[in-house]
């Protein structure tokens, strides 16, 4: 079934954009996972635009001075991608078994998914600037109350919140969630809203 986007945002195709010095991002956490571990942990099951584009876009941002930033809260679902996929990689080599097995049974591999985490996060921490925010009740009642508008899911319920706070609203993602939240500048390589943006006359060339 085909998904009825209705965009708010202003879609950037990063294929056809050079980023400028004056630009502030926000990172969305795939893109961080495919800039650096998908790249150094050498991991397939990615589309070709993904471990391409992404990573070419931000090298670009950083060549022009471009200003990147991340969450705190990029952490959760950065460890949280990263276990699966090793995950994924276990039991495709090794036979199935509960994911909690593989967690708490099997040190080495553990180990593989700590150094790999640690790994990216410091990545992460040297090429963006935190942005701080404080889940608090005023942050979830904002969360909760965007949650009955807007189609996203909890990790970016709380994201959205980190850069509405920071008053920063261009975002580098693939996800075409982002692209129903209002006076928001997508960057993206996904050709399916990229299309879609065009055709709802929200596609943007800057």
């Amino acid at each position: 079934m085909a998904i009825n986007l209705n965009i708010q945002a202003d879609v950037i195709d990063i294929r056809k954009d050079t980023p400028k010095k004056s630009d502030i991002f926000f990172v969305d956490t795939n893109v961080w996972f495919w800039e650096i571990y998908a790249q150094t942990y050498e991991y397939r099951g990615f589309s070709n635009y993904q471990i391409r584009n992404y990573p070419n876009y931000l090298r670009q941002a950083g060549l022009h001075g471009a200003t990147l930033t991340y969450s705190g809260l990029t952490l959760a679902e950065l460890a949280h991608l990263i276990e699966k996929k090793e995950y994924e990689k276990y039991i495709k080599s090794n036979g199935d078994l509960p994911i909690k097995e593989y967690r708490h049974n099997y040190p080495l591999e553990r180990a593989i998914v700590v150094n790999a985490v640690q790994f990216v996060w410091r990545r992460v921490k040297n090429r963006a600037k935190l942005i701080d925010l404080a889940v608090n009740d005023a942050t979830t009642d904002a969360a909760i109350k965007r949650f009955s508008t807007q189609a996203v899911d909890g990790y970016d319920l709380l994201l959205l919140e980190t850069i509405s706070k920071a008053g920063q609203f261009q975002v580098i993602t693939d996800d075409i969630d982002y692209s129903v939240v209002p006076d928001i500048q997508v960057f993206t390589s996904n050709n399916r809203l990229i299309q879609e943006a065009a055709t709802q006359n929200k596609l943007v060339a800057r």
